[in-house]
This record gives structure tokens, sequence and C-alpha cells, in this order.
């Protein structure tokens, strides 16, 4: 089957494949559909733990290995369009070999290599276009304004991703229903997210009052994490959202509110080092809502805790933009009847606490 798809490349695709490439392309994906396959032919009492050798398992590593692949197929050369029919070719060649050999595959062994071909090619195409953006970003980035650059560059990342999972599903290879079809769900959240935040930052910086209402904390802070999933890709960390109560009600201005715990968020994501974790964090204190935005960016400056809040200051080595987002932060918690805090953590990173009065349970809320 490899010899098939090598030999399927080498027809159409410029550059032409080589016998040194990647290790974590096609031949890894077979063995890791080998071992999902293996998987689901056990015993029900086995197959519905959430272990590390269950489904949820085999499709994170499938997911991240095409990553990898979709990554060096883009410093090969290649096109969004090669990419995706690598995968193409793996489906071609297993239905030839089967016919070829007289054996026949049932449906239920099809749908799950459906299913890890879906999730391999929605990992390719995210890093993909990931990387294929910075690259296109990184010779005139700097000479974009310094406030409408980052939400430019946000902005294409998400219009990127989508129209790259577009492509994916008109191809007829996957579904909008499956892992490619969530990675468009995600991009076209987190574009409608990053826009309602700019405009949220706009009536910040213009004084406008607040719209105040009761929100449930857990489905405000589940739409934050959604729309912020793909950025942990682009910086190689792992994005962590712990469950939060779902009788943890706030009164506050909701779009003021995200765009706070979206800067933060993205200030940790821009920090923290790679291959560490963000972690996002809510609980109850009392009378009071903590929501904790926890990086490693390896602690912060002796002395720079007391002045990291105001306008025009910046720490770490990453000085785009005008250090305003911190205090834009802080002016919509405070308009939020709530206080930004920023606690070090040294050696290690810090975390910013956004501390709200608490609404109370559903019952009271309403």
């Amino acid at each position: 089957m490899i010899d098939q798809c090598r030999a399927m490349v080498a027809s159409r695709s410029e550059p032409k494949p080589t016998n040194s490439g990647p290790t974590h392309g096609i031949p890894i994906f077979l063995d890791q559909l080998v071992e999902t396959l293996t998987f689901e032919k056990a015993s029900e009492s086995v197959r519905g733990r959430a272990e590390d050798g269950s489904p949820r398992a085999y499709a994170s590593e499938i997911g991240s290995m095409a990553a990898l692949h979709g990554r060096d197929l883009l410093e090969r050369g290649f096109t969004l369009e090669q990419v995706v029919r690598d995968y193409g070719d793996v489906c071609q060649a297993v239905t030839n070999l089967a016919y070829l050999k007289g054996e026949s595959i049932e449906v239920d062994e099809f749908r799950t290599f459906n299913r890890c071909l879906d999730n391999a090619i929605a990992g390719a195409v995210t890093e993909y276009a990931y990387r294929q953006a910075a690259i296109a970003t990184e010779d005139g980035f700097e000479a974009l304004n310094s406030r409408l650059g980052p939400l430019a560059h946000e902005l294409r990342n998400y219009l990127h991703i989508a129209s790259y999972a577009v492509k994916a599903i008109k191809a007829g290879n996957v579904g909008m229903s499956g892992a490619t079809g969530a990675v468009l769900d995600r991009s076209l959240i987190g574009m409608r997210n990053l826009i309602d935040r700019s405009l949220a930052e706009v009536r910040v910086t213009a004084g406008l009052p607040p719209r105040l209402k009761d929100v449930r904390l857990a489905d405000f802070l589940g739409e934050i994490a959604a729309s912020s999933s793909l950025d942990p890709l682009a910086r190689e960390c792992k994005f962590v959202v712990t469950p939060v109560s779902e009788e943890i009600w706030v009164h506050v201005d909701t779009e003021m509110l995200a765009a706070a715990v979206g800067n933060l968020l993205q200030n940790a994501f821009k920090f923290t080092e790679r291959h560490t974790e963000v972690r996002l964090h809510a609980h109850l204190d009392g009378s009071r809502v903590l929501i904790d935005v926890e990086d490693h960016c390896g602690g912060l400056a002796t002395g720079s805790t007391e002045k990291l809040l105001l306008p025009f200051v910046q720490n770490g080595q990453d000085r785009s933009g005008l250090g305003l987002g911190l205090d834009i932060c802080r002016r919509s918690v405070e308009a939020n009847n709530g206080i930004l805090r920023v606690r070090d953590v040294p050696g290690a990173g810090c975390i910013f606490t956004i501390d709200l009065p608490a609404q109370g349970t559903a019952q009271s809320a309403h």
C-alpha cells in the first residue's frame, strides 16, 4: 500500500517524493489505523474505557502525526490539494489491494477507516494553514498598524483554516459532521468572537456603559474555550480548560468580559513557552467568582508585576502591539464591577485572575 501511494504521488506531484521522506506520514498513519481497527475488534467491555488505548487517544495521535505531515509537505513545496489527496491515495490503495486479494471490507471497518482519514485530514489541514499563514505574514507584519495588524493576522488565520476545511469537504473526502467540519465550525466561531472582542474594546476605550445581564459562567467560558482552541496549535502548547459548575452565574457585559478573557488567553499563548500548557480555570470563592488564566512564560522580571496592568507597558521578548491589551483588560473587568490581578510564579509563569461578584445559582439568577 505504501508503494502504491508513493507511485500515485510520483505520477502527478511536483516536487517528487523522496525515499527519505518523513517518518510520520502515510506509514505511521497505516500503523495507527491498524491499532484503531484492532482495538475496535475488542470486547464491548473494553471498548468504552477512556484510557490511553481508547479510540479518542488514537484519534488524537492520528491528528497530531498528520499535523507534522502537513507541516513537512508545506516545507517541501506541496500544495494544500496535494496534502488532502495524500490521504485520498491511502483510501484508493486500500480498496485496490482488497480487490486484488479478494478480501471484503466490513461496513464497521470502513466506517472506522473513514473516521481515521477524517481526523488525519483535519490535523494536516489545520497545521498546513497555520504554517502557511505564518510564512506569508512574517515579512510584512511589522509594517501593519500596531493595533489593526494583530487583528488582521488573527482573522486571516481563522479564514485560512476555514477555507482549507471547505476545500477538503468539497473534495468529497470528508463530511460536515466529522473532524474537518468541527475545524470549520471552530474557525467561524473564532472569527465571530474576535470581531465581538474588538468591538467591545472600542466600547471600553470610548467609555461607553456596560450592558449587564445574567450569564451562566460555564456556557460563557465554554464558548470562549471553543473559539480559542486553534491558537495553541500555532504556539505548540496545550490548552487545558477545567470543568466549571453549572450553578455559577455572573451579572456582566458578555462582550466586554469576553474581550478581557480573550486578551488574557491571547497573551498567555503569545508568551508561554512551547510544549507547555495554558490553563483556564474558574471557581466560586465565597461571594466572588474567580477566573484564572495561567501560563508558563517562565515568570516575570523583578518589580514588573505592579506595572504590568498599566498602559504602554510590555513584558517579554515579543513586543508586537502597543502594550494596551492588559490595560483594556483591566478596564473591561472594572466595567463589570470586577478586579484584575496578576500573580507571579517565579521560574514557572504567571496567573491572571478576574475577580467578579457572584450572581448566585440558577434559581437565584432567575
